[in-house]
C-alpha cells in the first residue's frame, strides 16, 4: 500500500496536480527561427550536431562548423568543435556563427564573448562570436564577459575536457 501511495504521490508532483498554470516554453538566446539557419552539412541528421546530436537551429547562435576529410562537419557550440580536436583531428576551414549577421564567420576573424550573462551552450561559460569589435563590445555592455580571439575562447573550452581527458 505505501508503494502505491508513494507512487500516486510522485506521479501528482510529476504533473503538478492540475493546480499551477501552464508553463510558458521560453526560447533560448541561443534559437533562431528555421527559415534565419544556415546548415551547412548534409544528409538526414543534418540539423544535429555530429558530436552530441543537439539541435542546431534551437542552439544555432554558438554553431561551428569545419570541414574533416572533406565532408562538412556542423557543431552546436564551441565545446563540441573542441571535443572533435581533441581527438587529435585536423579540421579545415573552420567557422562560427556570427550573432549579429546569423552568418558563418572564419574563427580567425571572430571576436568572441566569453563569460557573459547569456546561458552557454553544452558549458557553464558562454561564448558568443562576432564579426566585428564594435558588435562584440555592444553585446559585451548589456551582458557582460571577456571579448577574445578564438584561441582564446578555445582555451576556454578545453577547460571543460581537463577532467575527461586525464583518464
Amino acid at each position: 500500500m505505501l508503494k502505491i501511495v508513494s507512487f500516486i504521490a510522485v506521479c501528482l508532483m510529476m504533473v503538478g496536480c492540475g493546480t499551477e498554470t501552464p508553463k510558458v516554453k521560453s526560447r533560448l538566446y541561443q534559437s533562431v527561427s528555421a527559415d534565419k539557419a544556415v546548415l551547412l552539412q548534409k544528409g538526414k541528421n543534418k540539423n544535429h550536431c555530429v558530436r552530441c546530436g543537439m539541435d542546431l537551429v534551437r542552439y544555432y547562435k554558438t554553431n561551428h562548423a569545419a570541414i574533416y576529410k572533406g565532408k562538412e562537419y556542423q557543431y552546436c557550440s564551441i565545446h563540441c568543435l573542441e571535443d572533435h580536436l581533441g581527438e587529435g583531428v585536423t579540421l579545415k576551414n573552420p567557422q562560427v556563427v556570427d550573432v549579429a549577421t546569423l552568418k558563418f564567420i572564419s574563427v580567425a576573424d571572430a571576436k568572441y564573448v566569453v563569460g557573459s550573462t547569456k546561458r552557454g551552450t553544452m558549458s557553464r561559460v558562454s561564448k558568443y562570436a562576432f564579426a566585428t569589435l564594435d558588435d562584440a563590445k555592444k553585446f559585451q555592455a548589456k551582458f557582460g564577459g571577456e571579448i577574445m580571439s578564438f584561441n582564446g575562447a578555445r582555451n576556454k573550452a578545453q577547460e571543460d575536457f581537463k577532467f575527461k581527458r586525464k583518464y
